[in-house]
C-alpha cells in the first residue's frame, strides 16, 4: 500500500500511536473533511434493477466517529456522537433519548438490550422496550466499535484493543483480556464477534484471535497478515474490520494485508487466503463473498476457495464503506453519501441511491428486503430492493 494512502489515515486520525493519535504536526490531507481530493465523476447509470427509497429518519450527527445501527426483529436502534438513541421502525421514531454524555460507538443489541460506548471508555446500557437506562460499566479507553450483544453477555472491544465480556443483566465484568499491540496501528472500529464458544477479535499485527467465552483465554490465533517492511508505516498490518462467520469458517480482512478463512472446526486451519488490503470489511450470501478494498475496488470471490469471480474498479477512489448483500445485489456507499448496488453474478451496476450527500463510514446493514444506511450528517435510510 502507498505511503500516501498511510499518510491520509494519520490525518484523519485513523492512524494511532499507543492511545494516542500522531497526525500532529502533518499536513496531508483529511480524507473525510470538505478538503479531501475530489472523487473521481460517476459515469451515467441505467438501472437494471428497482431499489426504491422506503424511509428515511434523523438521528444526528456522527462527528470523527463510525456509528453503526444495529437491527433487531425489524426494529433499527440508531445514535449520534452527542448522545442521541433511539428506536425506529417503519421510519417512525419509537422512543428518542439523551443518554447525558457524548457517545463515540454504537449499536449493540437485542431484544432486552441496547448498548453504545462514549470516549471516555464508559459502556452504558438501556432498556429495548422504552430506552430506560438499566446499567453502566467501564473499559480501559474510548470505545470505537459497537459494542455486540449476545446470548453469553456484552462484548466490547476499547480503542487501546483490550476486549472485555459484560454481564447482560447487571453490566458485570465476567472477564478482560490484554495482549501487546505494534507501536502503530490503524484506529479499528470492527467489533468482535461470537460463535460457537468462542469470540473472534481482530488485532494489530494482522492476527484474528479466538478467545474461550468462559474465562477469555486466548484458544487460537490465525495470522491474516505478516507486517513486512523498513518502517513502523510500512509494517501497519491490522485486522480492523469484523470477522465474518458462515458455519464453520471464519474470515477476516487486513489493511496492507490479504484476506483469509480459516476453519473453526480444524483449530483455525487456513482454508485459503488472497493479497487483498481493507480498511472496511466483507459479506457473504454462503456461496460468495464480496469485499471492499483500501483503493475503492470491489471484489466477488468463491467463499470455499478465494477464487476470482469478478472485479469492479469504477468506483475506484470513492472510499467505500464495507459491503452488504440483499436479493442478488451486492450493495456499497461512498463518501458521498451514495448507494451503489452492483449485480451479485457479475459486479455490474444495477441501480444507484442517495442519500443525504455526507460520507458512509459504517457497514450497510440488512432490514428485511431493504439495504439499511447511516451517514456521518445523521440520516438512516432504508432502500427496498424489489
Amino acid at each position: 500500500m502507498s505511503r500516501r494512502l498511510l499518510l491520509l489515515l494519520i490525518a484523519a486520525g485513523l492512524l494511532t500511536a499507543g492511545c494516542a493519535t500522531i497526525s500532529d504536526g502533518l499536513d496531508a490531507i483529511n480524507p473525510f473533511s470538505s478538503s479531501a481530493p475530489k472523487m473521481p465523476v460517476l459515469a451515467p447509470l441505467k438501472p437494471t434493477a428497482d431499489v426504491r427509497a422506503a424511509w428515511s429518519a434523523s438521528i444526528g450527527k456522527a462527528g470523527d466517529y463510525a456509528f453503526t445501527p444495529a437491527v433487531v426483529e425489524g426494529a433499527v436502534y440508531a445514535a449520534s456522537a452527542k448522545g442521541t438513541v433511539s428506536r425506529i421502525e417503519d421510519g417512525k421514531t419509537i422512543w428518542k433519548i439523551d443518554a447525558g454524555q457524548p457517545l463515540s460507538a454504537g449499536v449493540g443489541a437485542n431484544r432486552k438490550l441496547v448498548v453504545v460506548g462514549t470516549p471516555k471508555g464508559e459502556v452504558l446500557a438501556f432498556s429495548a422496550d422504552d430506552g430506560k437506562a438499566l446499567w453502566k460499566a467501564k473499559v480501559s479507553s474510548e470505545v470505537l466499535a459497537a459494542p455486540v450483544v449476545g446470548d453469553d453477555g456484552v462484548a466490547v472491544k476499547s480503542g487501546d484493543n483490550q476486549v472485555f465480556l459484560f454481564d447482560a443483566a447487571d453490566g458485570g465484568r465476567k472477564w478482560a483480556y490484554q495482549r501487546s499491540t505494534p507501536p502503530l496501528s490503524v484506529r479499528s472500529a470492527g467489533s468482535p464477534v461470537f460463535a460457537d464458544r468462542y469470540l473472534f477479535v481482530g488485532y494489530p499485527g494482522g492476527k484474528l484471535v479466538a478467545l474461550a467465552l468462559q474465562n477469555g483465554a486466548p484458544v487460537w490465533e490465525g495470522a491474516v497478515a505478516s507486517p513486512k517492511g523498513a518502517t513502523e508505516l510500512d509494517r501497519v498490518a491490522d485486522v480492523v474490520a469484523a470477522p465474518l462467520v458462515d458455519g464453520t469458517q471464519i474470515c477476516a480482512v487486513a489493511f496492507q494485508g490479504r484476506v483469509a478463512c480459516f476453519d473453526m472446526g480444524q483449530g483455525g486451519a487456513m482454508v485459503w487466503s488472497r493479497d487483498i488490503s481493507s480498511v472496511s470489511g466483507l459479506v457473504t450470501d454462503g456461496r460468495y463473498l464480496f469485499i471492499t478494498d483500501d483503493k475503492g475496488v470491489v471484489y466477488g470471490l468463491d467463499r470455499l476457495s478465494g477464487s476470482s469471480l469478478w472485479k469492479q474498479d469504477k468506483l475506484k477512489g470513492r472510499r467505500l464503506s464495507a459491503p452488504t448483500i440483499r436479493r442478488g445485489l451486492v450493495a456499497v456507499a461512498d463518501g458521498e453519501g451514495i448507494v451503489h448496488f452492483l449485480s451479485r453474478d457479475d459486479g455490474s451496476f444495477a441501480a444507484r441511491q442517495k442519500t443525504d450527500g455526507t460520507p458512509v463510514r459504517a457497514p450497510l446493514q440488512m432490514l428485511g428486503s431493504s439495504i439499511l444506511v447511516q451517514t456521518t450528517g445523521g440520516e438512516v435510510s432504508a432502500f427496498e430492493v424489489q
